[in-house]
């Protein structure tokens, strides 16, 4: 059982990986669907913590891939979906580089690097709205996701103080 998980876990993030355009943020609903809708190892509450502890760690985005891993399968979990996501898309990135310094200056490469900025916006703000419907668990959170969301989008302000605000709430509300 445990390596038919580990079997999974592998595939599914090998293949999140190699449509990660925009980075790991962008793939956020397609490993939401994997962990959460699919294979249900996890609810979309738990999904939403995991997402929101890497984020307050330093480091890249992908922490969260880690988490999920752990979460499934321990550390042998974390280390199969971790590697599972980051080598394929690293190998394609590596290629594409490459391919991409050979084609400089050729119109359709511009015309596809500009097409996949909004595919890019889409699947972020995917995957914003799989997060908020994971962490707004009532009304409360609800509105705090609301307005932080205007907050950052609407103001120069630091997000550094919508973490704080939702630190307060959330120690205020005893979560």
């Amino acid at each position: 059982m445990r390596d038919e998980i580990l079997w999974q876990l592998m595939l599914g993030f090998a293949a999140i990986s190699l449509v990660s355009v925009g980075g790991g943020i962008a793939v956020l609903p397609e490993m939401h669907r994997l962990v959460v809708e699919t294979h249900q190892w996890m609810t979309d509450a738990e999904f939403a913590r995991r997402y929101a502890l890497a984020q307050a760690a330093p480091g890249p985005n992908v922490l969260v891939v880690g988490l999920l891993g752990w979460h499934v399968a321990g550390w042998v979990g974390m280390l199969v979906a971790t590697i599972s996501m980051t080598l394929p898309t690293s190998l394609l990135a590596f290629g594409f580089a490459k391919f991409r310094k050979r084609m400089a200056g050729k119109a359709w490469l511009k015309v596809i690097e500009r097409g996949l900025v909004p595919v890019a916006v889409g699947l972020i703000a995917a995957s914003g709205l799989i997060l908020a419907r994971g962490a707004a668990t009532g009304w409360v959170t609800g509105v705090l996701a609301i307005a932080s969301t205007i907050f950052v989008w609407q103001t120069s302000y630091s997000p550094l103080w919508v973490l704080v605000t939702g630190a307060l709430v959330g120690l205020a509300m005893g979560v």
